[in-house]
């Protein structure tokens, strides 16, 4: 008798390994592209200016969404904000 003969009926559907999505796409993941994507080109000494008017997210939420980006990619990012704005920039090593 074969050893897959008496299998208890699968209780979830199953997908081909390479159909299943790799990596996380959070609901920051744009807006924090983007400001990783234009501090790459930004000179020293020049910050970004992010108008919180147009954030989905809180503000707090994008900093923190910003800040697991900016680490896990090992990068020197300081930010600061007021009423209008998150400021952005890369700190010199």
């Amino acid at each position: 008798m074969s050893p897959r003969g008496n299998k208890a009926a699968m209780n979830f559907k199953t997908v081909a390994q390479v159909d299943v999505p790799q990596g996380r796409n959070g609901k920051h993941k744009q807006i924090v592209t983007q400001i990783l994507s234009d501090l790459d080109q930004l000179p020293v000494g020049v910050a970004l200016k992010v108008p919180l008017a147009e954030l989905e997210e809180s503000k707090e939420n994008v900093r923190s969404a910003l800040n697991r980006a900016i680490h896990k990619g090992d990068r020197n990012v300081a930010t600061a904000s007021d009423a209008e704005f998150l400021y952005v920039w890369n700190e010199s090593q």
